[in-house]
């Protein structure tokens, strides 16, 4: 057990180099979604609060202090952020533990990720970039690229450390400043972060956060015309809202939104591996991941097989406290997403789908005050039916069977969602032919989840658009500028 239970987590906004409270008397619990307690406090801010982290990112970045450094120089302070994060690594994964609930294990592995894309940005940003054209004219033609200016970046409660990372890396990487929103769920790594930041001496303006609803915070970072762009993860209802609240001010707009995302399993696949990958793509954390394979499509020859393997693997599931080093799935992050969970749940029985294992809130063993839910299968489902088209965000799978690879594709792509997708064959032709096929952004063959620093994250369709991570993560903060050179400085004679 890692039970070091923090009694004070009291959580301040950053803004200019220093650690302020809100105007705002009223404070936001912390909740520990293991056990329901409360951990500590955090900020409730203001739209005051919002636009002075908005000006004092303006003044830092209109300065130079930031954007006028040389990669290098930039580079500098984002190698030693990553040397800070490992050096902080048994404190992270214990806090984004705490706090989120995952099981340490995987908040470990958070940790390490978030230290490696610091380095990866950090090595990226000095390799040379742009280009030069050889154009009928005497004229040296090239192109730049430019730090965008401030960037919004909202991100959501299930990978509270490595999402803000993903967001801020490449925008600090680039020259940009930040106002930094995480979810008011679960602040309390990005604090510590920001602590990291100030160790470091970032300068004071270049990083900023601000606690609170996205109702209020959020929407003034959307709204505010001294914000040039928003980066978000979410989903797609705000999503929506903040694209059409966007347009006012015509700013920048990337969105990471959400996902549906189908698990091709054919009959010509290794049995144990599929199986297990099945799971892991839709129990890890606790289905709590925008790509989770929470549709499972399975060829029909072997379908009764699979379903009865996957249900007796997923019944075997050690469900904990994430504290706890021997639990395999942790808690759903708060009473409320809990209770979303549960009325999908509900509404798969009244659908017709016939329920194989889970299905419930566990309390036994010591879980009765925290948010768990058991791993939840469903089959015999139509695809009309809300549980296999909408979102649940949490530890329920539905199994479909289909009777050949045209049927599989169609399947995989009938959803308003287009963010990942996963196939399981030994045919390798067929593989490639149906990953190419699938209409989403991030795929597999023969393996689930795992994705790099250096390749993009991002989806099609209403999962959105633009992409994180690689080099186009780096892309995404900056402006190309186009500068022409006239190498013959002498009058045009236009005009007589």
């Amino acid at each position: 057990m890692i039970d070091k239970q923090e009694q004070s987590l009291n959580v301040k906004m950053y803004i200019n180099g220093e650690w302020r409270e809100s105007s705002n008397i009223q404070k936001r619990s912390i909740i520990n979604p293991a056990n329901g307690s409360i951990i500590g406090y955090s900020e409730e801010a203001t739209i005051e609060d919002a636009r002075e982290a908005i000006k004092a990112a303006r003044e830092a970045f209109d300065s130079g202090v930031w954007s006028n450094l040389s990669t290098g120089e930039r580079a500098e302070f984002l190698f030693k952020i990553a040397d800070k994060i490992i050096e902080n690594r048994e404190e992270l994964a214990r806090l984004e533990t705490l706090d989120n609930g995952k099981p340490y294990r995987e908040a470990e592995a958070d940790v390490d990720d978030a230290a490696a894309c610091f380095r990866y940005y950090a090595g990226l940003i000095t390799k040379p970039s742009g280009q030069t054209y050889d154009v009928p004219a005497p004229i040296q033609a090239m192109v730049i690229r430019e730090p965008i200016g401030v960037c919004g970046l909202i991100v959501p409660w299930n990978y509270p450390l490595l999402m803000g990372v993903w967001k801020i890396a490449p925008a600090l990487a680039a020259g940009n400043t930040i106002v930094f929103k995480p979810s008011e769920v679960t602040p309390v790594t990005s604090k510590k972060l920001l602590e990291i930041f100030e160790e470091v001496e970032l300068p004071k303006g270049v990083a900023n956060m601000v606690l609170g609803a996205g109702s209020i915070v959020g929407n003034e970072i959307v709204e505010n015309k001294d914000v040039d762009k928003i980066s978000f993860t979410g989903g797609t209802v705000t999503g929506k809202h903040i694209m059409r609240t966007a347009a006012d001010t015509v700013k920048k707009v990337s969105l990471e939104l959400g996902g549906k995302s189908p698990n091709i399993i054919f009959a010509d696949a290794d049995f144990e591996t599929a199986v297990d990958y099945a799971l892991f793509g839709i129990y890890a954390g606790s289905g709590q991941i925008c790509a989770a394979g929470s549709r499972i499509l399975v060829e029909e020859s072997i379908h009764d097989r699979f379903v009865e393997k996957f249900v007796d693997r997923a019944n075997q599931i050690i469900v904990g406290p994430g504290s706890d080093l021997e639990s395999e799935m942790g808690p759903l992050v708060s009473e409320e997403h809990l209770n979303k969970v549960l009325s999908y749940i509900e509404l798969g029985k009244k659908e017709g789908a016939a329920l194989a294992a889970g299905g419930s809130r566990l309390t036994e063993n010591g879980l009765d005050k925290g948010y768990f839910v058991a791993p939840t299968v469903f089959v015999d489902v139509r695809q009309d039916m809300r549980i296999v088209r909408e979102e649940i965000f949490g530890p329920v799978a539905v199994i479909q069977k289909f009777k050949n690879e045209q049927e599989a594709i169609k399947l995989a792509n009938d959803s308003e969602y287009g963010l990942a997708g996963g196939v399981f064959t030994q045919d390798g032709a067929k593989g490639l032919r149906v990953v190419k096929k699938l209409r989403a952004g991030i795929t597999w063959v023969n393996t689930y989840h795992f994705t790099f620093n250096e390749a993009p994250w991002g989806g099609y369709k209403q999962s959105g658009f633009g992409r994180g991570l690689g080099t186009f993560g780096l892309e995404e903060f900056q402006e190309v500028k186009q500068i022409n050179i006239n190498l013959e400085v002498e009058p045009i004679g236009w005009f007589k």
